[in-house]
């Protein structure tokens, strides 16, 4: 158990409105694990891995995707949750995260479009609109309504079999391209039904989803959304939509809204930042749209990308911008994070620096690296700053092939 040594912002507790505390203001947001074993239950080396990170004294950690169906997974290596198949091991996984007195939320998700072949080769979506990214993804069949209807089922499913197994809140991954994001954008979704054209009609999936899960998980329950401020591609979801979505999920009194942006085909979440000079020096990347969000609304705000330095982090705590830091990368670089960090012993943390010259890769090679450390802290072994990006991209693509296919 990770003591810290010093007063800081970052270590004060934070009330949310259903009454539930997180020790502080540290979170550790979602990264793709792929850990899952042949039936997509979780596995003793991924309740190893949040052990670890629920000892690391963090106040909030949020899991990777767990999946809703396992015909539409964002990786081979996905946790799939569909009922109540392989509680047990979701148990074991649950216990471990919450290990430190710590809070420990289940992301729910859906690949959409953005399921890989390695997982399916008749991905669904909104619209029959295909994600054009190194071949690997297949053209997806436009939904009807009974698979809507058999989706949102799916996430309040999910979402009751994890209160179950002892997660202590959720998160609907409403960003980043997958399957709620793309009900959201204009540029995936062309219904012409209940669920296509105004943003009013976008958002119902989501909507819906939140309604039904607050009457099944109960009033005290921490319920958080993550959203995309933006997708960052001319014609889709944009911060008007968001402050749509954002006021609908005020009246339906969401715990938390992580703020991000970006979608698989415009990675600002995960490779870019933002070239405009205010954003430069505010450091973080969504915090622009956050400042505005704050003028609008009093939901709980979490932004997660572009922590580095901890003063400008403490800053942010201490005059009440938002209620939660997350940090993903700074986990994968220090197995000591957040210790290391609030206690000064490193005020900045920095990212893995490596060339590649295949633009069309360059996200899939780092992705592939912070996966690969991601699988060193879970299986107690050193982490390698200097490991290659191309065998990242081999590592990552054998493994899925063997995963999905075989």
């Amino acid at each position: 158990m990770t003591k810290f040594n010093r007063y800081s912002p970052l270590l004060q507790p934070f009330t949310l409105p259903c009454g539930v505390v997180i020790p502080n203001r540290i979170a550790k947001a979602a990264m793709t694990e792929r850990l899952s074993d042949k039936n997509f239950y979780a596995t003793d080396t991924l309740t190893n891995l949040y052990k670890k990170w629920a000892n690391s004294g963090t106040g909030l950690l949020i899991s990777g995707n767990i999946m809703v169906d396992k015909r539409y997974k964002e990786s081979s290596g996905n946790v799939v949750v569909e009922n109540e198949s392989g509680l047990e091991q979701l148990t074991k996984y649950a216990k471990a995260g919450t290990s430190n007195g710590n809070q420990f939320w289940a992301q729910i998700s859906h690949g959409g479009r953005q399921s890989t072949i390695f997982s399916t080769f008749n991905p669904i979506a909104p619209s029959a609109v295909k994600l054009k990214k190194l071949g690997l993804f297949a053209k997806p069949k436009a939904m009807t309504i009974e698979q809507i209807e058999d989706v949102i089922e799916r996430y309040v499913t999910t979402a009751k079999v994890c209160k179950k197994a002892g997660f202590t809140g959720v998160q609907f991954h409403a960003a980043h391209g997958y399957l709620l994001s793309q009900f959201l954008s204009p540029n995936t979704n062309k219904r012409t039904d209940e669920y296509g054209g105004f943003i009013e009609n976008r958002s119902r999936v989501l909507l819906e989803i939140i309604k039904k899960a607050r009457i099944e998980l109960g009033a005290d329950f921490p319920i958080a959304v993550k959203l995309n401020s933006a997708d960052f591609q001319r014609g889709g979801f944009d911060e008007k939509d968001a402050f749509y979505v954002i006021e609908r999920l005020k009246e339906l009194n969401i715990d938390l809204l992580e703020i991000s942006g970006g979608t698989y085909e415009n990675i600002v979440f995960l490779t870019k930042r933002s070239e405009r000079e205010s954003t430069r020096k505010r450091e973080a990347y969504f915090m622009e749209f956050a400042e505005k969000v704050r003028k609008e609304t009093n939901i709980p705000l979490m932004v997660t990308g572009g922590f580095r330095t901890l003063e400008f982090c403490e800053q942010v705590i201490a005059n009440n911008e938002l209620e939660m830091i997350g940090f993903a990368r700074p986990y994968l670089a220090d197995e000591s994070f957040p210790s290391c960090f609030v206690n000064k012993e490193k005020t900045t943390m920095q990212d893995a620096s490596f060339d590649f010259p295949i633009k069309k890769m360059s996200d899939f090679a780092e992705a592939g690296f912070y996966d690969y450390q991601i699988h060193q802290i879970a299986k107690n072994k050193p982490l390698k700053p200097n490991y290659s990006p191309y065998a990242a991209i081999v590592r990552m693509t054998k493994n899925e092939l063997v995963n999905g296919w075989f």
